[in-house]
């Protein structure tokens, strides 16, 4: 598995195209429910991380995370129900952050239509 780029717009073209190859993408899931983070961006919103390797998801299953696993979410449901619910939730979508957790944060609804894109 290469490494995540130290390029944040080269993680972001990398989880599109690996998400569409794969059909799916992945989050962290623990007794809790689904792994958050806070906004950077928005004092009152949190971010829920995604990666689109099951690999670079591992790598977050330590410290407070070590009780969560990858858990796959199928690319057409993310489409579909995950990102415009996300949105209604005011949540954000870190997508593939490094090993850090840095990375961008990205409003659903942006990435939902990169996708729109991507598949046209």
């Amino acid at each position: 598995m290469t490494p995540l780029s130290e390029d944040p717009a080269e993680n972001f073209d990398r989880f599109i195209v690996e998400a569409m190859e794969n059909g799916c993408v992945f989050g962290l899931e623990g007794p809790e429910g689904w792994a958050l983070c806070p906004s950077d961006k928005y004092e009152s919103s949190d971010v829920m991380p995604l990666w689109s390797a099951l690999e670079l998801a591992q790598v977050h299953c330590r410290e407070e995370w070590a009780d969560y696993q990858p858990v796959a979410i199928e690319l057409e449901e993310l489409l579909d129900e995950w990102l415009p619910g996300m949105h209604d939730d005011e949540l954000l979508v870190g997508v593939n952050w490094d090993s850090a957790l840095e990375g961008e944060e990205y409003e659903p609804l942006d990435l939902l239509e990169e996708f729109e894109q991507e598949l046209e």
